[in-house]
């Protein structure tokens, strides 16, 4: 038997080659029209009515197999003979699942893939180190997967490298499956034997702190000054800065870096992409990775490449957010590829006469199609790249070259950890990150797929403008749905209304993990009238009816905003340049928290209200920012 043929499922199969040609092979077969199976020791032999021949030896990839219909890859034919194959013997008792590992593959099996030259290549890229996350084969879902800074390797054969998929290039793919292999034998060797698994493979064991102690020199200068009276000089210092930690390879502190550059730009330009807190953020940022002992790659960031190319990349949209300022709009629309989710970012400027909605941006086209038909719908790409953190991009040039259909309910085949089942499961997860400041600067990280089984309750906030829904999944526990109305979308909440009373089955957004509760900031509801992407939705008639329940206030979250915002006010006008009332405030919001039993938090605000400096400014926003996100 040819258990490789038969451990090819059909989502093995649309990974090899697509849906369409799967369903196509489904449909000759179903006619008659498929081929006569012939097995000759180990070679499995398909003729079809029309004279096609297609041969599958062992050993070799589905996409390689002789098929005399010519084509260069995986074709319907080659589907057709393994369908056929399995069908035959479908009356036979299917094995029982296995536990394995792709870190069994040996490096002589590897050298073969990639040559000497590839592979002692690949040896030295991986001496390099690089972070991964790994998934190990179950039951449920046979296939291993490593999602690595670049691309995700999935395993789809036990064994077998003929049966790989990578969604990169043929110029990295070898290499990309070679390093998930090793990925995998490290974990193996190390113990690591949980079904999912994140860790630094190879490279330094640790941050490289002395690496950063030119930026917090320049990082501290700017928050003594502040934003409002830092000198012009400070930006060439720091620009040369992020050049000099993106060749040592700290890509998370470089880009950090050049964040506060924007900050300190868009202040003096009076753009309204300045924000206080978000400088303010940036500043703690710098120095919690300075002081992080977690692993490297997490960080500080690994040497991977900005760009990497995709090859014929599959991906499933999750919706899209609109966020915009007078000076433009800015649209994010959430792809999901595999266990891993990719954002695709546009810009347009307006004029100072405009002021267009996310239904006004919807006939827009991005990518070469209309927004409103991207931000729900199936991409197959031959023209698309990722970059390490995430960020997808479509060439416009070659736009012929993807293809883009209705995401129907592509949602409820996701895998892991994008669909979510179980809310307890996610909400363990989410408690098991380490701090936002010292993660790795991920987009859309946390965007996933919920899946609904019940709508418990909705309430409206009129003063605050917020809908609120609490919603369970199949085994009961909860989560809440929470959006508040934006000028760019003010037809969201009424499409979120008027989708929570329909009956949906999924809502796909950015998670949070708020007291416990896994909180949901939405993107798009599933129902069975299709996909509602809530930004773009014109203004309805839903309302926000009486009767409605107000949510209940957050005195623990109220108070560290309280103090967030003091303390960005402090680096905003520069901890030289704090004014006794100011001071008073410090004093104000420590002792607020200090009522709300946050008694760390406090001493700390305490602390910069007493004695101004860097060092204790650093050690307040730290903990307060952290304390806002595992709260």
């Amino acid at each position: 038997m040819r258990d490789d043929l038969l451990a090819l499922t059909p989502e093995a199969l649309t990974a090899l080659a697509n849906r369409g040609l799967v369903k196509r092979a489904t449909k000759d077969l179903d006619a008659g029209a498929g081929p006569v199976v012939e097995v000759e020791g180990d070679a499995v032999r398909g003729r079809f009515p029309d004279g096609v021949e297609v041969e599958l030896p062992v050993g070799v990839a589905l996409g390689a197999a002789p098929c005399s219909c010519g084509a260069h890859a995986v074709c319907r034919h080659r589907i057709a003979v393994v369908l056929a194959y399995q069908r035959r013997h479908e009356d036979e008792p299917a094995p029982e699942f296995t536990a394995w590992s792709p870190g069994a593959i040996d490096d002589a099996a590897l050298t073969a893939l990639l040559g000497a030259r590839g592979f002692a290549a690949a040896r030295r890229s991986h001496a390099a180190g690089y972070p991964v996350r790994l998934r190990r084969p179950t039951a449920a879902d046979p296939a291993a997967s490593a999602e690595l800074p670049s691309c995700t390797v999935r395993f789809l054969v036990p064994g077998e490298l003929g049966y790989v998929h990578a969604d990169a290039t043929a110029a990295r793919r070898d290499e990309f499956v070679a390093h998930a292999v090793w990925a995998f034998r490290e974990a193996d060797e190390r113990g690591l034997v949980e079904d999912v698994v994140r860790f630094d493979v190879g490279g330094g064991a640790g941050p490289d702190r002395a690496g950063l102690a030119g930026v917090l020199e320049l990082a501290d200068r700017v928050l003594l000054d502040g934003a409002a009276h830092a000198d012009p000089v400070l930006d060439a210092g720091l620009r040369r800065t992020r050049v000099e930690l993106g060749a040592r390879g700290l890509h998370w502190p470089a880009a950090a870096v050049d964040d506060l550059v924007g900050q300190l730009e868009a202040y003096r330009e009076r753009s309204a992409h300045y924000r206080p807190e978000r400088f303010a953020e940036l500043v703690a940022e710098l120095h919690a990775r300075h002081r992080a002992t977690g692993a490297r790659s997490q960080v500080l960031g690994t040497d991977v490449p900005a760009e990497t190319p995709m090859n014929r990349v599959r991906v499933t949209a999750l919706g899209c957010r609109v966020r915009g300022t007078v000076e433009d709009r800015t649209v994010e629309v959430f792809f999901a590829s595999g266990p891993t989710t990719l954002v695709l970012r546009h810009r347009w400027a307006i004029g100072e006469t405009e002021s267009p909605t996310g239904h006004d941006l919807a006939p827009r086209r991005v990518a070469g199609t209309a927004l409103g038909a991207l931000a729900a719908s199936n991409v197959v790409s031959e023209s698309a790249s990722r970059s390490a953190s995430q960020v997808l991009k479509v060439s416009a040039g070659r736009v012929s070259k993807t293809s883009i259909t209705p995401v129907g309910r592509s949602w409820e085949g996701l895998p892991e950890p994008v669909l979510v089942r179980s809310l307890a499961a996610e909400a363990g997860a989410l408690e098991r990150l380490p701090p936002r400041l010292v993660r790795a600067r991920v987009e859309a990280e946390l965007v996933r797929v919920v899946a609904v089984a019940e709508v418990r309750s909705v309430g409206y906030s009129s003063g605050a403008q917020r809908l609120d829904a609490v919603v369970a999944d199949e085994f009961g526990t909860t989560a809440t749905i929470s959006a508040t109305h934006r000028g760019v979308a003010p037809g969201a909440l009424d499409a979120l209304a008027g989708a929570l009373e329909s009956g949906p089955t999924m809502v796909s957004g950015s998670l949070r993990r708020v007291g416990g509760v896994v909180v949901i900031d939405p993107l798009a509801v599933l129902t069975d009238a299709g996909v509602v992407v809530l930004d773009l939705a014109p203004v309805g008639d839903v309302g926000m009816v009486p009767g409605y329940r107000e949510p209940e206030s957050d005195l623990i979250g109220d108070a560290v905003d309280e103090a967030l915002a003091v303390c960005a006010d402090a680096a905003h006008r520069g901890l030289r340049h704090v004014t006794p009332s100011l001071r008073s405030r410090l004093g104000d919001a420590a002792a607020e928290l200090r009522r709300v039993g946050l008694h760390g938090n406090a001493a700390a605000v305490a602390a910069l209200g007493e004695e101004v400096s860097a060092r204790t400014w650093v050690d307040a926003q730290v903990r307060l920012l952290t304390t806002l996100e595992c709260r």
